[in-house]
């Protein structure tokens, strides 16, 4: 399972990290990502991470003020945003690939989701 938190209610300019915890099984060689859905709107690739090598990749919206990272010690992947716009405002969703291709940013491809967290920017 897959449990997104730090979500919540932030000037425009201000920062959050997002966390996503797994629990029940090791996600060692999956690939762990971040989607956020707007209101209306289809879900849409921010980051990814490989969890065994580190390896990243980012949504051009999200380079530079955005940055995924995973903590193998607490099984935990993050997404640390700064910069923040209100054009950011979305759910996030974490979600888990246990096989795929090289399309990381298609949501299609990962078998696993957190149930989401809330993230609101103000102008």
């Amino acid at each position: 399972q897959l449990q997104a938190s730090g979500g919540g209610l932030v000037q425009a300019g201000g920062s959050l990290r997002l966390s996503c915890a797994a629990s029940g099984r090791t996600f060692s060689g999956y690939r762990m990502g971040w989607f956020q859905q707007g209101s209306g709107k289809e879900r849409e690739f921010v980051a990814a991470i490989m969890w065994s090598s580190g390896f990243t990749y980012y949504a051009d919206s999200a380079k530079g003020r955005f940055t995924i990272s995973r903590d193998n010690a607490k099984n935990t992947v993050y997404l640390q945003m700064i910069s923040l716009k209100p054009e950011d405002t979305s759910v996030y969703y974490c979600a888990a690939a246990r096989l795929y291709s090289s399309a990381y940013y298609n949501a299609a491809e990962y078998d696993y989701w957190g149930q989401g967290t809330l993230v609101t920017v103000s102008s």
